[in-house]
């Protein structure tokens, strides 16, 4: 059980756990969470969701009673530079600390696969979400869609 403070002092708490897929059933549900927050919103095909890493992989997923909520990949580019990717938590479920507690989790497995920089490409309207986690971004990126700017951004891991 996590608990985090609301801006207005108010302790919340959430029963959500973090962990890597366990079974066929929420690698799938991994993939579906995917795809409806990433990609379908712009008409984008199921598979779209997908890439050719995503066999080798760090997948992690934000459980809460059995339901996948949130998720996230990480990989590494090099043998100091991990990359994380397709961030993305259910909308009824955002802005409870769960991409923060997978990001951080990402993170640490990067760090013990020997990453001493992460790399991510964030959309706008995430980048304070990584700010907050000491990212920075570095260069701009591309209008994925034809709408969703996006910006390199970059950590040092201690």
């Amino acid at each position: 059980m996590l608990s985090i403070m609301e801006k207005f002092g108010k302790e919340m708490k959430f029963s959500f756990e973090i962990r890597e897929p366990e079974t066929k059933a929420e690698l799938e549900q991994y993939y579906q969470l995917r795809w409806k927050i990433l990609r379908k919103p712009w008409n984008q095909p199921k598979g779209s969701e997908r890439d050719e890493l995503d066999n080798s992989a760090m997948k992690i997923i934000a459980v809460e009673n059995g339901k996948v909520v949130g998720c996230g990949r990480g990989h590494l580019n090099s043998k100091e530079q991990g990359q994380i990717r397709y961030m993305a938590v259910d909308k009824s479920f955002q802005r409870q600390g769960i991409g923060t507690e997978l990001l951080k989790t990402l993170e640490i497995k990067l760090k013990n696969n020997g990453a001493k920089k992460i790399i991510l490409k964030a959309r706008e309207k995430a980048v304070s979400l990584y700010e907050k986690q000491g990212y920075e971004i570095y260069k701009e990126g591309e209008i994925l869609f034809g709408e969703i700017k996006h910006f390199w951004m970059r950590k040092r891991i201690k």
